[in-house]
């Protein structure tokens, strides 16, 4: 849990793992950005691929990134039953959850059917830190697009809703992103939020944007709201850029 007692969430836009030659998939300055959240020298760090079918390649390639971090590793699987004997004691018992990227639609309808929503708002308010990218970016939000539904993005409005706005992940990098959240916004289908380019990171203490961080120079946060009908309004943030050591 994080040290300050605050409710924290990172939500990444894109690049949580980066390719190393030698190493394969290694965590990225977002991911270690998101262990310093908690405060300690060894996080308790839980994560889930769920929203990938708790596929077993994809569990062996987090295990191996997050094994490069000085942290206590374990995973919550719900495919074909829960992996664990009590999911709220294990999860509260956290530092660090980070879920994962696939489907934010079946990941949503998972975690109503198993209880995970009222376990992960529970978690959150007790100062467990919150993260994930893409599917684990949206979740915490209310919403916003996604291509859970087949390969041309559509509204996704189900999310938790502890961040009472919309999110945009990979913003910057597959062309649908911009304008699907943006005419969204103007016509009111998703409240006003914020975007995330790839490499970036939304950090908040409780509902409040505090900073974007990135360790790329270049890449952006962003502001969007509805600005009349059918009208939006973006503002930049520039994030602060992380050292990639």
């Amino acid at each position: 849990m994080s040290t300050d007692g605050q409710p924290h969430i990172l939500a990444i836009g894109g690049g949580s793992f980066i390719r190393d030659d030698r190493r394969g998939a290694v965590p990225s300055p977002l991911l270690r950005y998101a262990c310093d959240l908690t405060g300690q020298d060894r996080p308790r760090i839980c994560f889930l691929a769920t929203a990938m079918g708790d596929r077993p390649e994809s569990l062996a390639l987090f295990y191996a990134a997050f094994g490069e971090l000085d942290a206590e590793v374990s995973h919550l699987a719900l495919f074909p039953m829960p992996n664990v004997a009590d999911m709220r004691e294990h999860l509260l018992s956290q530092d660090l959850i980070y879920v994962g990227g696939g489907s934010v639609a079946n990941l949503m309808a998972l975690w109503r059917v198993h209880g995970l929503d009222e376990i992960m708002t529970e978690a959150w308010h007790e100062g467990v830190v919150l993260s994930g990218q893409s599917a684990g970016a949206l979740c915490w939000h209310m919403g916003g697009n996604t291509d859970s539904f087949g390969p041309e993005l559509e509204p996704f409005t189900g999310g938790l809703g502890l961040l009472p706005y919309s999110c945009g992940v990979h913003y910057d990098s597959e062309p649908q992103r911009r304008p699907l959240l943006q005419l969204l916004v103007g016509e009111g289908v998703l409240p006003g939020g914020y975007a995330a380019d790839e490499d970036v990171a939304l950090h908040y203490v409780g509902t409040e944007l505090v900073q974007a961080v990135t360790f790329t120079s270049g890449q952006g946060a962003y502001r969007i709201d509805a600005d009349g009908p059918g009208r939006v309004k973006e503002v930049r943030i520039d994030p602060r850029l992380l050292t990639r050591e």
